[in-house]
């Protein structure tokens, strides 16, 4: 393909581009297809010669898009949604074909300095205090490792990264079982081990005990153990459980632990003021990540972590070897000091787009429309004959399970569920919850509507035969 036919075939993506998305609700919303079928209609070979761009585009057409769950599809309701509004979408072909490597600012000073505005207007929407800056990473994983990093550095005094660990004390992270796995992976990867990840014990409602926190760090402390840091759950993506965020920041800088909040998905929610209970007390936070992809229409990958003080990060994970030097700019901001990766792209960009596009207002009235439905969703399936509410709903998050007379609640809800994303009509997921099978259902897509919710009423009354 010449650069000359850039415009051409630009153009075509977006013609299909348009039509894929006003057809989306007539496309089953999971993939239909079984392992392998895709493989085997690609050549086992990359092709010598060049392949025109009509038949690329054609054999694109012919094999992915049915061989891909939709996840802008309005009726996707499993997981959390990777949602992505339209004028995040064209802000993201832009960035695409600018295509910069924005690691320092001299390669990017745009995409610098409007990632530190977006920062700011996000820690201000969501009620954050002024002394929060942050940084755009690709995803929680991605923040949630940086924090764990540093509370390990913070906790050896940054000998780590000068000596290794072989030395170390037995280092000591804290989190609720209610946490996702990306903590799990973070303990792992930081070389603090998965036996050193102490899941404290939770009340009823599924929230990291204090007591229970502050027994566990006496404890470890009595063992000759280092406790480094505790993370802190706001949206559990099981069923949405969150800890008492200024109880557990209480017991966390008694102790001179760091404290990471995880709202990947519920964060987004904060733009709301009534639903900021939720987080009370975060501004007694060092770290706190959301994922504005998965609730705010911001197409993937775009997590954000705000920083109560970065030095703490930037002398763990910053490394500015001279080629990397911005001469004569010594007080410039260079975000790849702040994160893992060397080379960073321009997330910014579509966040700029998103809040021009729509607003605060519009976005929350999105968020609000959810939250309603979805209680309005939970409200009926409770009146279902032989379902039950597993657990109540948390924002735009409950479970259910199908529990006929006679038969095991676990297996019949597992064939229910299976039926159900065979039909294709919606998709939804499972998790385990008090040890039963149970079904979630979370709605949070970017053009879902209040009958795209109420849908699954419909599959449910069809497909839940004794």
């Amino acid at each position: 393909m010449k650069l000359s036919d850039f415009t051409r075939w630009s153009n075509r993506a977006t013609e299909w581009g348009q039509k894929y998305l006003d057809t989306l609700r007539s496309r089953p919303v999971r993939a239909q297809v079984n392992p392998g079928e895709v493989i085997a209609q690609l050549p086992d070979r990359a092709p010598e010669q060049p392949e025109p761009m009509e038949r690329i585009f054609a054999d694109f057409t012919r094999i992915v898009p049915d061989a891909m769950t939709h996840w802008q599809h309005p009726r996707f309701f499993a997981y959390f949604p990777s949602n992505a509004a339209p004028a995040s979408m064209v802000a993201e072909q832009l960035a695409n074909t600018i295509s910069a490597q924005c690691m320092l600012w001299q390669t990017s000073p745009a995409a610098t300095e409007i990632e530190t505005r977006m920062v700011d207007w996000l820690r201000d929407a969501l009620g954050l205090p002024d002394h929060f800056s942050g940084v755009i990473q690709d995803s929680a994983t991605s923040s949630t490792l940086s924090a764990v990093l540093t509370m390990r550095e913070r906790a050896l005094g940054w000998e780590g990264v000068a000596k290794g660990l072989s030395s170390a004390p037995r280092l000591r992270i804290y989190a609720s079982s209610q946490t996702h796995s990306s903590i799990d992976k973070a303990v792992r990867l930081a070389g603090i081990g998965q036996d050193n990840l102490v899941k404290v014990a939770c009340d009823e409602n599924c929230a990291m005990r204090p007591d229970a926190l502050a027994r566990a760090i006496a404890d470890d402390r009595a063992r000759g153990y280092l406790p480094a840091g505790v993370v802190i759950c706001v949206g559990g993506t099981s069923i949405g459980a969150s800890d008492d965020v200024a109880a557990i920041v209480e017991v966390a800088r008694r102790e001179n632990l760091y404290s990471h909040v995880d709202a990947a998905w519920a964060g987004s929610a904060m733009i709301c003021p009534e639903f900021r209970p939720l987080w009370a007390g975060i501004e007694g936070a060092d770290s706190i990540v959301f994922n504005p992809h998965k609730w705010l229409g911001a197409q993937f990958d775009c997590s954000v972590q705000f920083l109560a003080d970065p030095s703490a990060q930037i002398r763990t994970l910053g490394l500015r070897p001279d080629y990397l030097q911005t001469l004569g700019q010594d007080e410039v901001t260079n975000y790849n000091e702040w994160v893992i990766p060397l080379g960073r792209r321009f997330r910014a960009l579509k966040l700029w787009f998103l809040m021009r596009a729509y607003g605060l207002q519009g976005l929350r009235e999105r968020i609000r429309n959810h939250v309603a439905w979805v209680a309005e969703l939970e409200r009926e399936i409770d009146a279902l004959p032989h379902f039950r509410i597993t657990s109540a709903r948390r924002l735009a998050l409950f479970t259910f399970q199908y529990a006929p007379p006679g038969r095991d609640a676990n297996a019949a809800t597992e064939s229910l569920l299976k039926r159900i994303n065979d039909d294709g009509r919606i998709y939804l997921t499972q998790t385990t919850h008090e040890g039963q099978f149970v079904i979630r259902m979370t709605a949070g897509s970017f053009d879902t509507t209040r009958e795209d919710v109420m849908s699954v009423l419909d599959v449910l009354r069809d497909l839940a035969t004794d």
